[in-house]
């Protein structure tokens, strides 16, 4: 479809009467000019439609940028200072272990149902966070690590309890995956937790309307008065509505938003980010301080069990040149597993560094040799793993493909294989299939690691290294900060010592938005929060 006949069909859809000018709803509020302003519509372009909303699973950011708007955490971990503040917990007490902690709550706060965001709500919640359910097959969240039991105290004061010390809890009640629903949501099974309109939480928006994989009608819940404390802004949303339009094509996200029909939009591709600005449109490039993108090899697949051909891919991808040819200063090169802003993150850029005579010099080690097209051989097999184009990651195939050419003078052949959702779901989980991982994780926490690499968690890498596992359990039950990030820099090593990652960018979420918009905020991995916004 060309970008001319795409956005009319953007503005059938409603785009231009959505963007109308922002009133003054509420008399006496507003102050001179420059001042925000209520009321008005919010028109969001996002890159893909958003997946199944059980909280704990939710970490798309698709899913983020909607549930940001519709639920409520018990705390907020500031992005600036990335300190754990208090919201609909007013304030907390961890004991010396961090095998207790109690939250004390806010009063008067209400699920956009009517009942009440009380302890016993907040109870219901994080049992099911903490330990899943296999009644009703929901599964645990990453973020809660050895959790044992909720205890409501009063209506206002919970106290849960750990098996061993969980240092991260308390940055986990701020994350996404922490959002607060109803005890009627959280009590459904699985497959209806997952839809939107199941969906019971206390934020500033509510659903007005969906057109399942298209478009998402949010409007502002007028009796919203709960924000974090810190918050400038208080009381109820300055929109009166977001309009959420699924538009997958990069040209027309952009040319919707360079001619003013949409306000913000989600997956501004790196090539892009200076036809934005040069229009006059900010660019909002947010890190993510996680695990960093890149590539993840899989050693129980019987080629990459051998650390020498695992060290040889490290050693001949050229990190800085991926960079340089396809992203832009938004995507710093990586210099560890970790971005650079993570807790624990340590500088393994002399481990990475690019050698293409070793690389070459490990798979001859190997017992690799050179075959008629170029190819690896060894023992009548070819030098050739899998890797599926993964279809969150900015650039995905276009990355991909530029190492598959780097691999090209190794003798390594890498088969890419488009995201096909069926196949991936099975084949993913397959190393022989699927050798290498694209992959990323975004949290603020040293946890984060740990989601990464650990069988019962993501297990990007389908790990089966014992080590590997012991490593990332002990920094997740380590009180003191100190040891903590100590043994989040063992991990780190470890995993380059292993060649279990190739390290590429710290990948940003990359937004743009009108010069009118004002107010956006970014929770602490980059997922956008409207409550504060307003346009002039």
């Amino acid at each position: 479809m060309s970008v001319s006949r795409s956005l009319v069909v953007l503005v059938a859809m409603g785009l231009l009467s959505a963007c109308g000018t922002a009133t003054q709803a509420q008399p006496g509020t507003p102050g001179p000019t420059g001042s925000p302003v209520y009321g008005g519509t919010l028109t969001y372009l996002e890159h893909q439609p958003p997946t199944c909303l059980y909280l704990p699973a939710a970490g798309f950011y698709p899913n983020g940028g909607l549930l940001n708007q519709l639920t409520d955490k018990l705390t907020w971990q500031n992005p600036d200072t990335l300190e754990i503040e208090p919201w609909i917990a007013t304030k907390w007490e961890v004991n010396a272990d961090a095998t207790e902690y109690t939250f004390h709550l806010r009063d008067g706060v209400t699920f956009s149902d009517g009942s009440p965001l009380d302890a016993a709500a907040v109870a219901a919640n994080f049992d099911v966070y903490g330990k899943g359910s296999e009644t009703l097959k929901l599964p645990p969240a990453e973020f809660v690590n050895n959790y044992d039991r909720s205890e409501v105290i009063d209506p206002r004061t919970v106290r849960f309890h750990f098996s061993k010390p969980s240092p991260g809890f308390l940055q986990g009640t701020s994350v996404i995956g922490a959002g607060l629903v109803s005890k009627k949501t959280i009590s459904l099974p699985y497959e209806e937790q997952c839809q939107l309109k199941n969906v019971i939480g206390s934020g500033p928006f509510t659903v007005a309307n969906q057109i399942v994989d298209k478009q998402i009608d949010l409007a502002a819940r007028k009796d919203y008065g709960w924000a974090p404390p810190s918050s400038k802004h208080q009381g109820r949303a300055y929109l009166d509505k977001i309009q959420i339009i699924v538009t997958p094509e990069d040209s027309v996200r952009v040319g919707a938003l360079t001619s003013g029909q949409a306000d913000f939009v989600r997956y501004v591709q790196a090539y892009d980010e200076q036809t934005v600005e040069k229009a006059g449109f900010r660019i909002y490039a947010e890190p993510t301080r996680g695990v960093n993108n890149g590539l993840y090899l899989r050693p129980a697949n019987s080629i990459l069990k051998d650390l020498k051909v695992r060290q040889a891919l490290q050693r001949g991808t050229d990190a800085k040149e991926v960079v340089a040819t396809l992203f832009t200063k938004s995507y710093p090169q990586a210099t560890s597993v970790l971005s650079k802003l993570a807790t624990g993150y340590v500088d393994l850029s002399k481990e990475l560094a690019y050698d293409l005579d070793g690389a070459k010099r490990l798979l001859d080690e190997a017992g690799w040799t050179p075959g008629p097209d170029g190819v690896r051989i060894k023992d009548g097999r070819r030098l050739e793993l899998g890797v599926f184009v993964a279809g969150p990651q900015p650039l995905s195939k276009q990355t991909l493909e530029l190492i598959a050419q780097q691999w090209t003078k190794l003798g390594v052949k890498l088969e890419i294989r488009p995201a096909d959702a069926g196949t991936l779901a099975v084949d993913i989980k397959d190393a022989e299939k699927t050798a290498v991982n694209h992959s990323m994780v975004g949290r603020a926490d040293p946890d984060v690691i740990k989601s990464h690499f650990h069988t019962k968690n993501r297990d990007v890498i389908l790990s089966n290294d014992a080590r590997l596992e012991r490593l990332l359990e002990e920094q997740s039950a380590l009180a003191d900060p100190a040891k903590r990030a100590a043994k989040v820099g063992e991990i780190q090593r470890y995993v380059i010592e292993q060649a279990y990652a190739i390290p590429l960018f710290e990948e940003p979420q990359v937004y743009g938005g009108a010069p009118n918009v004002h107010g956006v905020d970014f929770e602490a991995v980059a997922r956008p929060t409207f409550y504060s916004v307003w346009k002039s």
